[in-house]
């Protein structure tokens, strides 16, 4: 076959001097080239470590007959980005990862890429960018940094934080906590967005089967990307590209594995994201069924006991995919030129569950205790449901595994605020009392580019009072750290003059989940028909203003004038 880097080179006869310039040889030329794309930069620890796995990648291109050329998209960090305006550039910054990489591969001609990345945006951004490119195409994450003291991880600081604002700890206490909970690189150690999303990759088929979430600091991860090198080389040959391997029931495949994970709410927005790249369908409604027909099984931080580094040690994406069998579509295609079946039954004939279960003996641990037999599960209805009516009518999302049961179906009075910052006041301040549901808006897409209401719910959260007697709803998102009655993604948003926009202080707002019902039903503390409630919200609507834009320039300011819904994922489009 004559690759599609041989055929751009006769279109554009200054594409050899140029890369002779770099240092390329004649030999270089005629290699499949592949493209290396990685998130590497001094971002945070999930990406600070990657230029070593690229340098594994670019050994095992080069051993396998390839030519790799290294490009970078540094990301950025929730967690440094969280508590200011930072956070509000962390989910178009998933747009621009994409946009970055359609850019670095359409413009140089490539023949396969290899993307490597670890964290929340970074990985969703290039499973976006890669799908746009649509040419073979395997994944390397950044694994899992190790807990810290007495199993420490770092979702858990925000609790500690409005602890010691509450004075139930010392500053002190509260330094300790900041200064030990991240001790390595890699991803974060909980089923945040950041561990989820590198379990999505592997169960798209993208990545070589037992790789996603290794820990950061062993060997295996780094031989991982090796092998990762050399078989893209292979993958140029085949010109496999990713719509060949990522279908529908790839999608559904994921989903199954994300309902038994419990896996971040966050994937809400970004699946979708990816499968409109692809030209598929997916939303929230898909995860509602699936999720409904799906165990949930894993132990895992945060709705579970232990750091997600026992993710690994328990079998990884194969030991999850092995209890949900059954479910599964296991005649899929995966980067490995066989199908999911295969590789399911590659991987019992090998030692990769001695090896994995080998690290749970230092704990006196058992499989079963990090992930559980699927007659077993934790909960019979995955971890995600989506809820609709007035408030709600495109829908809204919430992570009813990590909700307590009282909570489940409730009727609450609103206290809507306009920003995150006033809400978290409030619920500091002990003014937000059991029976409320505190409403933050304008913190959708384009209302401020939907950043994470992560302090205000650890504060409800780590609140005995609160935490099981109020519920946080917004139109912006949630960490992937998230516990409790938090409801988000609600959209309409508020700065399209959804229903959310319409809330005021003393309305009735139900939450039932078992029906997967949102509404607001009463007004000033009593309750109304549905007919005069949808009056009262025409009245209302009639009243309502916009806001005059949060941001009037750069990127914001382009992300708020074609992002989507959150409920659509939340894209450019």
């Amino acid at each position: 076959m004559k690759y599609n880097s041989q055929k751009i080179r006769v279109l554009a006869p200054e594409m050899d001097p140029l890369k002779l310039g770099m240092g390329w040889t004649l030999a270089d030329l005629e290699k499949p080239q592949i493209l290396v794309e990685s998130t590497f930069g001094d971002s945070h620890p999930g990406s600070a470590h990657l230029d070593k796995l690229v340098a594994k990648v670019m050994d095992g291109i080069q051993d396998a007959g390839g030519k790799g050329a290294r490009f970078f998209t540094t990301d950025m960090c929730d967690g440094i980005a969280q508590g200011h305006d930072g956070i509000n550039y962390s989910l178009v910054s998933r747009e621009m990862i994409a946009n970055m990489i359609e850019i670095h591969g359409g413009a140089n001609g490539f023949d396969a890429g290899v993307y490597i990345a670890s964290c929340d945006k970074s990985v969703p951004g290039t499973l976006m960018g890669a799908a746009r490119l649509n040419m073979p195409a395997i994944f390397v994450t950044g694994g899992v940094m190790n807990a810290g003291p007495d199993l420490l991880t770092l979702e858990q600081i925000g609790m500690y934080s409005a602890m010691q604002k509450r004075g139930e700890i010392s500053e002190e206490q509260l330094t300790y906590y900041k200064h030990n909970a991240c001790p390595t690189q890699g991803a974060c150690s909980f089923m945040g967005t950041a561990a989820t999303m590198q379990i999505m990759a592997e169960a798209l088929g993208l990545m070589l089967p037992g790789t996603a979430l290794l820990p950061a600091t062993g060997e295996a991860l780094l031989a991982a990307a090796y092998q990762a090198g050399k078989r893209v080389v292979e993958m140029a040959k085949e010109n496999q590209s990713v719509d060949d391997i990522v279908t529908i029931k790839s999608f559904e495949n994921a989903i199954m594995v994300h309902a038994a994970i419990s896996g971040s709410s966050n994937s809400l927005l970004h699946l979708p994201a990816m499968a409109k790249e692809l030209n598929l369908e997916v939303d929230g409604d898909t995860f509602d069924r699936i999720h409904a027909q799906t165990h949930y099984l894993l132990d895992i931080r945060p709705t579970g006991k232990w750091p997600a580094q026992f993710f690994h040690y328990a079998g990884g994406v194969p030991g999850v995919m092995e209890e949900i069998k059954h479910l599964l579509h296991l005649d899929v295609n995966t980067i490995t030129g066989k199908t999911l079946g295969e590789n399911l039954e590659a991987l019992k004939q090998s030692d990769y569950y001695k090896k994995c279960y080998a690290h749970l003996s230092h704990w006196n641990l058992q499989k079963e205790d990090i992930l559980r037999p699927y007659n077993q599960p934790l909960g019979k209805e995955g971890a995600i449901a989506v809820l609709r009516g007035n408030l709600a009518p495109d829908g809204a999302v919430v992570k009813h595994a990590a909700v307590p049961k009282e909570m489940f179906q409730v009727t609450l009075i609103a206290y809507p605020f306009d920003c995150e910052e006033d809400a978290l006041e409030a619920v500091l301040s002990k003014k937000v009392k059991p029976g409320d549901a505190v409403i933050i808006r304008y913190e959708g897409p384009k209302g401020s580019g939907m950043p994470e209401m992560f302090y205000t719910t650890e504060a409800i959260s780590s609140d005995a009072n609160l935490s099981k007697s109020i519920a946080l709803l917004t139109d912006g998102r949630f960490s992937g750290a998230t516990r409790g009655p938090a409801i988000g993604h609600i959209s309409p948003e508020a700065a399209v003059g959804g229903p959310i926009a319409l809330v005021e202080k003393g309305d009735l707002i139900r939450l039932d989940i078992p029906v997967r019902g949102l509404n607001i039903v009463g007004i000033k503390g009593v309750e109304k028909t549905p007919a005069e409630i949808e009056e009262i919200l025409a009245k209302r609507q009639k009243q309502w203003k916009a806001k005059k834009p949060k941001y009037n320039k750069g990127v914001l300011k382009i992300y708020a004038e074609h992002a989507v819904s959150p409920m659509k994922g939340g894209y450019m489009e």
